[in-house]
């Protein structure tokens, strides 16, 4: 199979999204020195026969940590900055972003696009513990929204009721809110750990699952909250994002710091369907493609520092749809061509058609700029011990 190699300056993925319009556009939020200090890039990709093709780059002054397609205009996405902005982008203008807004106070590390008919609106969370609701131009905010306790990590638009959406935190708290009413209707204590990431199931709008520091993934039904429809074992560190399937109400996939990407459906008994090994670093982000059901392909984008390669990954006999995953790596190290190993599936059907070789030697230099992220300390050919001041445990 052909490699497909795009090269970058040196950054760390912290999102990915495939295009609600384009089957073969993605775009990708990227920080350098893993959010502590520097700059984002935003990046808009497209997959050809031969490999990627760069549409759109753009840079920004601070870290940039989660990105969102507008439903309304194939050329339009928002991203979340680590200076507390939210950026519009459109894809025709090379240079600068349409409107900026700048009202959270801390970083903001999640937002969404509102999915449903006849509305039009952008949620962001934020470390300063509110969320906030905007419209398409990122005029002053329509409203902001108190209640959690901790971090904002993750905010999800309700694909089937209009104006609510789900939030997650480091307080451990799963919330619901009303935008009309601009309360929350529903606050769930969901895990004893922080929550890092939330999403809403496409096919019955009381299903959401979170994903928890605590390893598990648990999925909720909104009418009886006593506890998880299930709850899903077998991660061995945080869960950094989850998605449901566009194809399947009852599966799911997740993505950790344990380097895997795990598929489940949460109706089995044995919930686990797959397990996808082929990382070697944390896996920070991961969409599906909602175009091509039942695809036997599924790319990995792997972002690096120093030689900075952007890699299309390409699994061959997975029996789910195609899906996409940005991954934050280190230089320093080699992925070779080989067979990647399935739990629960058929053995060596998961070859990796691509190879990612980054070079150089200097240590990232350990210069602290955030209030709040993670500590992580990785070891490759170097020691690179980057850390902030709010800790999961790892």
């Amino acid at each position: 199979m052909t490699v497909k190699v795009f090269r970058s300056p040196a950054r760390h993925g912290y999102a990915v999204e495939v295009s609600p319009y384009i089957p073969s556009r993605v775009a990708c939020a990227a920080s350098q020195y893993y959010g502590i200090a520097g700059c984002g890039t935003l990046l808009v990709l497209d997959q050809t026969e031969t490999g990627l093709t760069l549409v759109r780059s753009w840079e920004w002054g601070d870290g940039l940590f989660d990105v969102a397609w507008s439903e309304g205009n194939e050329h339009v996405l928002v991203a979340g900055g680590g200076d507390g902005s939210l950026q519009l982008w459109d894809t025709a203008n090379h240079s600068a972003p349409l409107r900026v807004a700048k009202e959270h106070t801390q970083e903001v590390y999640a937002v969404d696009w509102s999915q449903t008919r006849g509305e039009s609106l952008i949620v962001s969370g934020s470390w300063d513990q509110t969320v906030k609701v905007w419209d398409p131009a990122l005029s002053p905010s329509l409203t902001t929204l108190r209640g959690h306790e901790g971090v904002i990590y993750s905010t999800i638009w309700s694909p089937h009721i209009p104006g609510c959406f789900a939030s997650a935190s480091g307080d451990g708290t799963l919330r619901i809110w009303d935008v009309k009413g601009a309360v929350c209707r529903l606050a769930i204590p969901a895990h004893k750990a922080e929550i890092l990431s939330c999403d809403w199931c496409k096919y019955d709008q009381n299903v959401v699952a979170t994903g928890s520091v605590d390893c598990t993934v648990c999925v909720w039904d909104l009418r009886n909250i006593r506890q998880p429809v299930n709850q899903l074992l077998g991660h061995t560190y945080a869960i950094r994002r989850l998605k449901f399937s566009p194809f399947d109400k009852t599966v799911l996939a997740s993505c950790s710091y344990d380097f895997t990407v795990r598929f489940w459906d949460y109706s089995q008994h044995q919930p686990l369907l797959d397990t996808v090994e082929h990382h070697s670093e944390f896996v920070c982000g991961l969409d599906f493609n909602l175009h091509i059901p039942n695809q036997e392909f599924a790319s990995v984008c792997i972002l690096s520092t120093l030689q900075s390669t952007l890699t299309l990954w390409s699994l061959r006999g997975l029996s789910l749809p195609m899906y996409v995953v940005f991954k934050r790596c280190l230089p320093l190290f080699t992925l070779s061509i080989g067979v990647c190993v399935l739990r629960n599936g058929v053995p060596s059907v998961g070859v990796v058609t691509a190879v990612l070789i980054t070079t150089g030697g200097a240590a990232l230099a350990g210069k602290q700029a955030r209030t709040h992220t993670h500590t992580y300390t990785h070891t490759h050919t170097h020691t690179h011990t980057h850390t902030h001041t709010h800790t999961h445990t790892l």
